[in-house]
């Protein structure tokens, strides 16, 4: 199976501080992760270049005013510039703009490879920065690299119809902002509900509008959804709507937060659960879309233990290779250089500490979401 992956270290740059919960060894982990299980191989992933996107690709989903002022504050960062940059979730830093259009970059690179006939999946894991809106940063996300990659891919092929299913803990609003009367594109976030977590949005209700109505789904998940909750959207919702949809191209975004530990969202996914989804939604590209998948990351806070499992999981199902479940002894000692304890296997996962009323109470709410989603 041909895959590429589009990364390489220069990508660690996009650093808002030692402090911020979006580390970058979030992704350098889950790199070396897949390179300690072999997968970055021939016959597995092709190492390939990302490169920045250019100011052209960026205005397709940005303003110019935006642009600029994410230049202006790359330069001097504590320039009150104004578009969500500053003291908050999204601070200006030295070299933002250039760490920022490299990360879109190897989302459009990414695209390209498939859409060329180069490889039939890729994986850029420093995107998915999904909450990027058009004239303003937001949710650690400088630009939207999930839109501009596939907003290059439209303008390339005025037939292409892609897929974007979005199962990060926060909603892809940024993402559907960009596509919400689009009809080439159909935009699917499952997210826990808007009610308790950032950003707020993704209800049921956002449908679309205009040429693009019914082209946005959104599936907004009960706290504390279980892996059953999440195959049950899926089955129900996400492959149905895809199917009918029959898209070209699809493009996942893969947030790693969704995971019961993790220190920003109170959702119940597993090891086991991303495990399954994953292949899932591999099995779903396979179906509808000839195998093109274009693969990136997103969030995941739990960064030394958990994202870089859930990514090398990703990473495996990208290429059709199970892996084993003994961790390589060198990637834990490269966590244990971290000061941290690493697991003991790949797939080791307590789950969530909820009990069994709970659990059903959770799956119940999620059938009702499912039914509202399928009413329209």
């Amino acid at each position: 199976m041909q895959a590429a992956l589009v990364y390489d270290a220069s990508m660690e740059a996009y650093d808002f501080s030692p402090d911020h919960p979006l580390r970058p060894e979030r992704v350098s982990l889950s790199i070396a992760l897949v390179e300690a299980y072999g997968l970055i191989a021939p016959d597995a992933l092709e190492s390939a270049a990302p490169r920045p996107a250019t100011r052209a690709e960026l205005l397709r989903v940005h303003v110019a005013a935006y642009v600029d002022a994410v230049v202006r504050a790359s330069h001097d960062p504590d320039l009150p510039v104004g578009h969500g940059l500053g003291p908050g979730d999204t601070p200006a830093f030295e070299g933002m703009h250039d760490a920022a259009a490299l990360v879109a970059g190897a989302s459009v690179a990414a695209i390209e490879r498939v859409t060329s006939g180069a490889v039939r999946r890729a994986f850029a894991p420093a995107g998915g920065l999904h909450h990027a809106h058009r004239d303003r940063a937001a949710g650690f996300c400088v630009y939207n690299d999930a839109a501009v990659a596939i907003a290059a891919a439209l303008s390339a092929d005025p037939d292409l119809r892609i897929a974007y299913i979005d199962i990060d803990a926060h909603h892809g609003d940024g993402v559907q902002e960009a596509f919400y009367d689009q009809p080439r594109v159909l935009t699917i976030s499952l997210h826990e509900d808007g009610r308790y977590l950032y950003p707020g949005t993704g209800s049921y209700r956002e449908r679309g509008a205009a040429a693009g109505l019914a082209t946005v789904i959104n599936v907004p998940v009960p706290p504390f959804a279980t892996p059953e909750c999440y195959l049950l959207a899926c089955e129900s919702v996400v492959a149905p709507a895809v199917r009918a949809f029959s898209p070209d191209l699809i493009v996942t975004q893969n947030g790693a937060d969704a995971h019961w530990s993790d220190p920003l969202t109170t959702l119940g996914m597993t090891l086991d659960g991303y495990e399954t989804l994953f292949a899932r939604l591999s099995d779903l590209a396979d179906e509808t879309a000839g195998g093109r998948v274009v693969a990136l990351g997103g969030g995941g806070y739990s960064w030394q233990t958990v994202v870089p499992r859930v990514w090398a999981l990703l990473a495996s199902s990208l290429v059709g290779k199970r892996l084993p479940d003994a961790l390589p002894e060198s990637w834990r000692e490269r966590v244990r250089a971290l000061g941290v304890d690493p697991p003991e296997t790949l797939r080791e996962d307590a789950g969530p500490q909820i009990d069994d009323a709970t659990r059903e109470l959770v799956l119940h709410d999620t059938r009702h979401v499912v039914e509202k989603v399928l009413e329209g």
